[in-house]
């Protein structure tokens, strides 16, 4: 048995030579299906219809999504109830299955950690491939390096923007959540991207206290143009 964690960017237009060789000798994908619609799961039909590969469909486990007081351990939780579903299938099917990631594997996706608990409990062999991420979609669109010169960026999500400020970052990637709380930050810099590499892509890029309206609605029109949105910024203190 042998697992494969493939990076595929934003969709089959970021699938890498590697990546595709890999899909061709896959017997099957690997997919969690989490709405009755599941836009995201579309895409990854797609990605397999291109490549000739079987795509396998599993349930995904419900999460509590609501900040729950103990984060990490409702997490763990999930990724555990995850696990056990794709073994049942894994240990049913055997041969070489493949696992489609948005991005890259190594940046803000479990898919790992889940494949690492999988594959030492069924003795499969497992390796990674890595696939565009969002941060580098974001910097090619604007045509901007992520840091200043000889200073470092912080990337974190959105629901721990207010930390990072306030333990003084001033570079800062922000992935995942809602709409960024950007209250106070009138006078940072933002580079802001929607859907990046998908139909209905949206950017915007200025002063936020200028920026912030256009930002929201152009979030929305991202969300009314592919069903989903996927949104990520960088965020630079004014000096």
């Amino acid at each position: 048995m042998r697992i494969r964690v493939l990076g595929i960017g934003m969709g089959p237009q970021h699938v890498t030579p590697e990546v595709a060789e890999a899909l061709r000798g896959a017997d099957y994908v690997l997919a969690a299906r989490k709405a009755e619609h599941d836009p995201l799961l579309d895409v990854r039909r797609a990605i397999c219809e291109r490549h000739g590969v079987e795509l396998a469909v599993v349930p995904d486990p419900p999460r509590d999504r609501d900040d729950p007081a103990d984060y990490p351990a409702a997490v763990a939780a999930w990724h555990e109830e995850r696990a056990a579903a794709y073994e049942r299938v894994l240990a049913r099917r055997g041969g070489t299955a493949a696992f489609l990631v948005w991005g890259d594997p190594s940046l803000y996706d479990s898919t790992i950690r889940v494949v690492r608990r999988v594959a030492g409990r069924l003795g499969a062999d497992w390796d990674v491939l890595p696939g565009v991420s969002a941060p580098h979609l974001l910097a090619a669109r604007h045509r901007i390096v992520l840091h200043e010169v000889g200073r470092p960026v912080h990337i974190t999500t959105a629901r721990r923007l207010p930390e990072a400020v306030a333990a003084g970052q001033d570079s800062i990637v922000v992935l995942l959540g809602g709409e960024p709380e950007l209250s106070g930050l009138a006078d940072w810099t933002v580079w802001w991207g929607a859907n990046l590499g998908a139909p209905g892509e949206e950017l915007a890029h200025g002063r936020v206290g200028d920026v912030l309206p256009d930002l929201v609605a152009a979030r929305e029109r991202a969300r009314a143009a592919a069903g989903w949105v996927m949104d990520i910024c960088l965020l630079r203190r004014g000096r």
